[in-house]
């Protein structure tokens, strides 16, 4: 028999917001190829998105917001939508951290997010 495997879903990582037109923003991903989840951090030269990278100190150490759903910058950048303010609750075990970030790090971008008003349970 076939396994079927399920992939994330555009804003599959979303509990709750107030208002999706106040919310989410249409934004620019600078690189990679990010899925639905991903935990995003602002590049501060540029004004564009890439993932969350606690090592950087290019403006993506601090997490900013989430990709709502998948958007493939390998070859240059792509608009993307993302949840960018709250009020919103988005789900922990949804969201996608790139790399091997520790507890503390990823406690750390929890807190930066709950700062822009998106709450993590």
């Amino acid at each position: 028999m076939t396994t079927l495997t399920e992939s994330t879903h555009p804003g599959g990582f979303l509990v709750w917001e107030a208002f999706r037109d106040y919310t989410r923003e249409v934004i620019t991903i600078a690189a990679g190829d990010l899925h639905p989840g991903t935990v995003l951090g602002r590049i501060t030269a540029t004004g564009s998105y890439a993932a969350h990278d606690p090592a950087a100190t290019d403006g993506t150490e601090t997490a900013v917001g989430v990709l709502w759903g998948r958007a493939d910058a390998s070859g240059g950048e792509v608009p993307g939508v993302a949840l960018i303010r709250g009020p919103a609750i988005v789900n922990r075990h949804d969201l996608v951290f790139v790399g091997t970030p520790s507890d503390a790090e990823i406690a750390a971008a929890h807190a930066a997010l709950l700062a822009a008003g998106i709450l993590v349970r």
